[in-house]
């Protein structure tokens, strides 16, 4: 029996391994609908906004590294999904976005809900093609699929609902692509045995190999740095660690990035150069070769992934009897002892790095979103990770509101889902909390309740302008909670605080937690004081601005 284009598109997903699709139905995309009723083996998700569709979608793949798939109609349905796709886009997640259209007879009509969806999806895409023969629909969907998985971003599909219906022909195209790397690392051996201090510094690329990565710097004495994409895939507490970079960093970082010989950067392209040093010697592990000296120059660069990189070099490198490390040891108990005292405060309104510094002791394995804004700063740096967590944040596009449609996406692919949120990003998405309760997701949202833009507010203050324009109205975020039938406490005195995180951990379904905090904590830098902070944030602006003349 023929089947139409709608069903070719979800039988090919469902062999790709695509376990859902998130979404809002609606006229243009009402066969695409029926397919996926049909299809017993994939799950439709009705999201309440088609950003959350994105966002989730883009989660599920940054957690899974698998192809992950989102839906819009005709028109604005499908451009709602454009701000999560370019969450997917920057963070390199491989995810299929199909939109609906009019009918193709009336493409060019300036008809009802007709947009330009491949022009628009353009930019955002690594594969981007409309449908307009159904012959041709079953390699047109290999192919997006094939583009997301290889090239590690969005493949975007546009429908036009008369072919949709159409009977299409399917195409038996290899889904999987394995490839694997080998290189010449006697260089960087070279480079390594010679350094006295080496640092390695690690980002997203290095996911999924942890135990090499402990090996390889144990071997060579060296403490490990992280970009945020590299949170979590070490412990905190391991004596190599000395956390995050950049503005979101901590002090030992610096004092060791200072005095290094060697910067081993492995996978990651960290954009903030001027907290890099200069004049050092430079290893670069990445797997794609844009990203080789795209920062800072590499003097021995080596296109592979992370894993084939150490497993490589880790029989041919010398163990070093003086551990750069344990040179570290005191600058990094110094900095624990100074986040402490803050952290063990009771003051009212109650320090947002205390809430942060309690979840991580109570929230040890499982998941953590953490969304954009100060927040992201508490979770970089007062959530210590365990090893056993898992980090996603929206980090390349830096997008508000990621985090509650974010940990849905991640609660199917993930036990124990935790998200931080800000008050202005949950405001921003916080209507994903009814796909939690609908599909019985049991995320964890605590929220961090300054009634204010906190990260605007202090890019105003280093700029030099009066705070203005960010003060937020807020309701009571638990009794918004509760009226969708999700449990949720707010919490405004420190005292509450153990006996939340309490019900927070037993809780067998979703559950919010509003805490009011510190309007004025201000995200500071390590190592700078606020005369610093904003010489340094006024000069990452003008960077900013030069650039884009």
């Amino acid at each position: 029996m023929a089947k139409n284009v709608a069903e070719i598109i979800v039988d090919t997903l469902v062999k790709a391994g695509v376990k859902r699709i998130y979404g809002i139905p609606g006229d243009s995309i009402d066969p695409l609908m029926d397919a996926i009723r049909k299809n017993k083996e994939i799950q439709y998700i009705q999201v309440r906004h088609e950003e959350g569709a994105a966002f989730a979608a883009s989660v599920e793949s940054k957690l899974t590294g698998n192809l992950t798939a989102c839906m819009g109609t005709s028109g604005p349905g499908s451009i709602h999904l454009l701000n999560g796709l370019y969450d997917a886009k920057m963070d390199h997640a491989s995810v299929i976005a199909l939109t609906g259209q009019v009918e193709s007879d009336m493409l060019g009509h300036d008809y009802f809900q007709e947009v330009n969806m491949v022009k628009l999806f353009d930019d955002v895409s690594v594969f981007n093609q409309m449908i307009v023969n159904p012959k041709n629909a079953g390699y047109l969907v290999w192919r997006a699929i094939h583009e997301a998985k290889t090239k590690k971003g969005v493949s975007h599909l546009n429908l036009p609902v008369d072919i949709l219906r159409m009977d299409g022909e399917e195409f038996e195209g290899n889904l999987e692509v394995k490839v694997s790397y080998s290189v010449n690392v006697d260089s960087a051996v070279d480079l390594i045995n010679e350094s006295k201090n080496p640092v390695v510094m690690i980002g997203g690329g290095a996911r999924g190999s942890s135990e090499l990565l402990n090996k390889f710097a144990e071997k060579i004495g060296s403490p490990i740095i992280y970009a945020l994409n590299g949170k979590g895939i070490l412990s905190d507490y391991d004596e190599k660690v000395m956390g995050g970079i950049g503005l979101l960093g901590t002090k030992p970082s610096v004092d060791a990035l200072n005095r290094t010989d060697l910067l081993i950067l492995l996978g990651t392209s960290f954009p903030y150069v001027n907290f890099l040093p200069k004049d050092v010697k430079v290893i670069q592990v990445d797997i794609n070769p844009e990203n080789i000296s795209k920062r800072i120059k590499a003097n021995v660069s080596l296109v592979c992934t992370v894993e084939d990189f150490l497993k490589s070099v880790l029989n041919k490198i010398k163990e070093k009897d003086e551990k750069f490390y344990i040179k570290m040891k005191n600058q990094k108990e110094k900095w624990f002892d100074e986040l402490k005292k803050v952290e063990d405060e009771n003051s009212i309104p109650i320090k947002p790095q205390k809430v942060a510094s309690k979840l991580s002791e109570v929230f040890t394995e499982g998941t953590v979103v953490v969304d954009t804004g100060n927040v992201t700063m508490w979770g970089a740096r007062n959530f210590k990770a365990s090893g056993k967590q898992r980090f996603v944040f929206s980090t390349w596009l830096g997008s508000m509101g990621v985090g509650v449609p974010g940990a849905v996406g991640a609660s199917f692919v993930s036990d124990n889902v935790l998200a931080l949120v800000g008050d202005g990003g949950f405001a921003m998405t916080m209507m994903e909390l009814i796909t939690a309760k609908k599909y019985s997701r049991p995320i964890k949202v605590v929220i961090f309740n300054n009634s204010k833009l906190g990260m605007i507010k202090f890019e105003q203050e280093v700029m030099g302008y009066p705070e203005w324009g960010v003060d937020l109205y807020n309701p009571d975020f638990s009794k918004l909670a509760e009226s969708i039938g999700i449990e949720g406490i707010r919490i405004e005195d420190p005292k509450d605080l153990d006996e939340g995180l309490k019900k927070l951990k037993e809780s067998k379904g979703p559950f919010v937690m509003d805490v009011v905090v510190d309007p004025n904590e201000r995200p500071m830098p390590p190592k700078l004081t606020f005369t610093q902070a904003k010489n340094y944030v006024l000069s990452i602006f003008r960077e900013k601005l030069e650039s884009s003349e």
